[in-house]
């Protein structure tokens, strides 16, 4: 039986989002409607047999969406979250295991360059080694006007964001070998920033220069890096950023595929940087953007 293609436009929710806040970082419980991480969906075709692969913030949204795909795909998965995202994490963890696949979570706070640094090492001693990092976690909040990007703002985004990323590469290095896949989590707004995330925007931006340079750094090693760049994603940092309710309920709507993308529908680009089908792939930047041009 031919399996039909899904419609993009009304796959998924295409009608507005309840209005919801809620105090950053969020928890998936408390969204309304469930993210899809690809539970139901996803079905794994070894793309990733016998990889390790070390994620950081996959207790929920597009990190755990990942750690489910690369599980799937027969990966073992270790991952990092907050101290307050323990409920999220352990739910991340069972995914994993339920897959069949080695889980390994690492709670503590990326912005400590010892654990940004620390986690690879963990990862390395528990999965036997590293093939795939993907460095995810993030944070973002509303800025109404430049005045809202206080010093202590701008640290703590840059720090998540940024400079623990950096850590954990360079920590990486050492263990990835010719072959090893490293992608980031970048975004839209490092290509048409939004004044009101102007923080959040640059350190997107950054992250996109990151990976052109160590796509070039690091090619001769036989090290790819590439990156993600979502667009309206239906994750726990979308009700805790700070919005109002008309933002929150009209989210999404404003892509030529006129709604938001879930979690599940960004996997398959990862999965897709990360296996032997993208072995010339190297300094590009993946939209799954709904439409909206990079």
């Amino acid at each position: 039986m031919t399996e039909q293609p899904s419609d993009p436009t009304t796959l998924h929710r295409s009608e507005e989002f309840p209005a919801q806040e809620f105090d950053a970082p969020g928890s998936t419980e408390q969204m309304s409607p469930a993210p899809d991480h690809g539970e139901q969906r996803y079905r794994g075709h070894d793309r990733l047999l016998g990889r390790r692969a070390l994620i950081t913030g996959a207790d929920s949204g597009i990190g755990r969406a990942v750690a489910i795909a690369f599980a799937r795909e027969g990966a073992d998965v270790a991952f990092t979250h907050l101290p307050v995202e323990h409920a999220d994490a352990a739910i991340t963890e069972r995914a994993v295991r339920e897959a069949g696949r080695t889980a390994v979570a690492m709670e503590g706070d990326l912005r400590d360059e010892q654990f940004a640094e620390r986690i690879v090492d963990h990862a390395v001693g528990e999965l036997g080694g590293l093939d795939i990092l993907v460095l995810n976690a993030a944070r973002q909040g509303d800025r109404r006007t430049l005045h809202d990007v206080t010093a202590d703002e701008l640290r703590h985004t840059f720090e998540t964001n940024l400079f623990s990323q950096i850590a954990t590469a360079r920590a990486a290095l050492p263990h990835l070998n010719p072959g090893a896949s490293v992608i980031l989590t970048t975004s839209i707004q490092a290509f048409d920033p939004s004044p009101g995330l102007v923080d959040y925007a640059m350190t997107k931006a950054a992250q996109v220069a990151f990976v052109r340079a160590m796509a070039q750094d690091w090619g001769g090693l036989g090290i790819r890096v590439n990156g993600v760049a979502p667009g309206p994603i239906w994750t726990p940092l979308i009700p805790s950023t700070g919005w109002d309710d008309e933002k929150v309920v009209s989210f999404g709507q404003d892509t030529p595929l006129g709604r938001a993308g879930q979690p599940a529908e960004l996997a398959g680009a990862y999965v897709f940087l990360a296996s032997e089908e993208a072995t010339y792939v190297s300094g590009t930047i993946v939209g799954v953007t709904g439409g909206r041009h990079l």
